[in-house]
């Protein structure tokens, strides 16, 4: 089965539309938080509901496809031959709960493992970016200029915050190179202000369904998303993950100290 992607592309725009609206109602009722891995590892009825919600839409359109998510409804996916959608249904749980801002809804849709199409939902601003190696990245249906390939010392450079604060990777002294260090707690935002041209990169401990969909649009323009020592990202296992404009990976690469 070869994938439409003028077929995909709407109908992810209408799961995420709908998942926004059951997100926004479910935020009007008291939520229940559990701990997975630790205190700052948070999953919600929400991020269960909307994985079960955004599971059943795909099986329904694409009843072949295998679907990696983050709250295990879906299937545990061992390796990448046909289509596989990788879904984060709420990405940056710690923000939906503390801050009820700044985080993502993201679906990645891969075919015999390669990236074809991603979707990324920042739900409080109501924006959906898409996009993929041969569709232009769009904001809400509409195409948005491809983000310029600024030097690292041009450019605000993302984090996540263990990995600054601990300087896993040389991070501090990568992130003082830059314009700036922004941390958001939510590598869909990350990606989505990469995207959009308002960072040049993003360095970060990520899940296959924290890095796909951000992968799957930046590659149209470029966007070097590696491991750190340039090992390509294997889709099947966590790690470390580097995404930077070509300009800024090259910098970064050289300041880069793989543990």
């Amino acid at each position: 089965m070869m994938l439409d992607l003028k077929r995909l592309e709407n109908e992810l725009m209408a799961w995420l539309g709908e998942s926004r609206v059951r997100i926004l109602d479910a935020m009007n009722t008291p939520l229940h938080v559990d701990v997975k891995s630790g205190r700052n590892d948070l999953v919600t009825n929400v991020d269960k509901a909307n994985q079960r919600f955004l599971t059943g839409k795909i099986l329904a359109a694409y009843p072949d496809a295998r679907i990696e998510g983050e709250e295990g409804t879906g299937d545990k996916v061992h390796d990448l031959a046909g289509i596989v959608f990788f879904l984060d249904p709420i990405d940056g749980t710690m923000n939906f709960v503390k801050q009820h801002a700044n985080f993502a809804v993201m679906i990645g849709v891969y075919e015999n493992g390669a990236p074809r199409f991603g979707a990324i939902l920042d739900v409080m601003r109501n924006e959906v970016l898409t996009g993929g190696p041969t569709v232009a990245p769009k904001r809400n249906g509409r195409r948005l200029p491809l983000p310029k390939d600024h030097e690292l010392k041009d450019g605000l450079m993302g984090a996540s915050g263990p990995l600054l604060i601990h300087n896993k990777l040389n991070v501090q002294a990568i992130n003082e190179a830059s314009s700036g260090t922004r941390i958001t707690g939510s590598a869909g935002m990350e990606f989505k202000a990469i995207i959009e041209g308002q960072q040049i990169g993003y360095i970060s401990y990520l899940q296959p369904w924290d890095v796909a969909a951000g992968m799957a649009i930046g590659a149209h323009f470029g966007l070097q998303v590696t491991r750190p020592d340039g090992k390509a990202i294997n889709m099947l296992e966590p790690g470390f993950v580097v995404a930077a404009l070509p300009s800024a990976y090259r910098e970064i690469r050289q300041l880069i100290v793989v543990d």
